[in-house]
């Protein structure tokens, strides 16, 4: 068992907090999740931090199906699942063209892309009405989603573009989006295995980190029903924009 990164204060300390932080979105904050790859990308490679964060993902994703195992919409499962597996194939083909600086930039831009898109989304909630599902941007939202989860476990930005205008009940939100993701994320294992990202290494790393997996949900439940969910999310949201900028600079003064 190689535990040598597990030597690293600054990546213990970092990988803790993104996994804790992981847990938390599966417990009932979804979105949030994305900051766990660029916040171990400032410390590690980020495609080695992809391939250690997705084994710690699996359990947390059982525990979230579990919990909301009655509440999902089969519409939007059954156009958008097909639909990512085409973009899980395409990050899996063209995964020789990204080198680690061109992924933390890919990183950066999801996390900024993202917290524009939930600006924008909280500026015009009052003025939207719901949109009926349209399959044509279902699977194209549905392939951008499963790329770029494939790269950084970062499907959540165009998955909530084509889910959250359909705006459906909470629960159904929640579950179908714990599902959509849990089932990407076991058809990941395979191309990641085949790349190495599932290396002993990593592996070992994502045992020792899988104690935090309960804890992580189980706060995500407790925080969900205790604190102000608007003054989590924009502390939330502060911290993956300064990650995405910081990621992003990192790439243009590498250049």
């Amino acid at each position: 068992m190689d535990l040598s990164l597990l030597q690293d204060p600054a990546f213990v300390i970092v990988a803790c907090i993104a996994v804790l932080i992981t847990g938390i979105a599966k417990g009932g904050f979804g979105g949030m999740a994305l900051l766990a790859v660029p916040l171990m990308s400032l410390v590690i490679s980020p495609v080695q931090a992809a391939g250690i964060m997705l084994p710690i993902m699996i359990p947390m994703d059982i525990m979230s199906i579990w919990i909301y195992r009655k509440h999902w919409d089969i519409n939007i499962l059954k156009l958008m699942l097909p639909a990512a597996c085409i973009g899980i194939t395409i990050g899996w083909l063209s995964a020789g063209f990204f080198n680690d600086d061109i992924i933390r930039l890919c990183v950066g831009t999801i996390a900024v892309v993202f917290i524009l898109h939930r600006w924008r989304s909280i500026l015009l909630t009052t003025t939207k009405e719901n949109k009926a599902i349209n399959k044509p941007l279902g699977i194209f939202w549905g392939s951008c989603s499963g790329f770029t989860s494939f790269l950084a476990h970062a499907g959540a930005p165009p998955y909530q573009v084509y889910v959250v205008p359909q705006k459906l009940d909470k629960q159904i939100y929640a579950g179908t989006s714990v599902i959509f993701f849990g089932i990407v994320n076991v058809i990941k294992l395979l191309p990641y295995g085949m790349l190495g990202q599932l290396s002993v290494p990593n592996l070992s790393v994502s045992l020792v980190l899988l104690p935090l997996v309960p804890v992580g949900v189980l706060l995500g439940s407790y925080i969900n029903k205790r604190l102000n969910e608007q003054l989590f999310y924009k502390i939330l949201m502060t911290a993956i924009l300064i990650v995405g900028i910081k990621l992003i600079f990192d790439f243009i003064i590498n250049q």
